[in-house]
């Protein structure tokens, strides 16, 4: 049940992210200022912890994709689904940690580095 929920809830959310792209995109269409004000929306804090959950939602629904096929495709699948979803929520949160080391630069505003004063 809370495998399904989730597949639904973060297919929705990735879907809501493309369609904010496309708007973002389609503002170059009225000129340099226009985009720039648009853009700038995403400096803060809650479009930046939003794209962390992006990022968590995108690998949670891969890897959950991947296990629903392998439910339909191997013949013991439905009997190990279970033991299948802890395995995908243990990738997307591995996969999420070692993710978030790589965007750090750009959330270190949320969480700075040791001994470094914000401003």
């Amino acid at each position: 049940m809370w495998a399904w929920l989730l597949h639904r809830v973060t297919g929705i959310g990735i879907l809501l992210f493309l369609l904010i792209h496309i708007v973002d995109i389609s503002l170059l269409g009225f000129g340099p200022a226009v985009y720039d004000d648009g853009i700038r929306l995403f400096d803060f804090w809650i479009a930046r912890l939003l794209s962390l959950a992006l990022i968590a939602a995108v690998l949670f629904h891969a890897f959950n994709g991947i296990r629903i096929m392998l439910i339909d495709f191997l013949s013991k699948g439905a009997h190990y689904q279970k033991v299948m979803f802890y395995i995908v929520l243990a990738l997307a949160v591995v996969c999420f940690i070692r993710k978030e080391e790589n965007v750090h630069a750009y959330f270190e505003w949320i969480w700075p580095s040791p001994g470094e004063r914000r401003i």
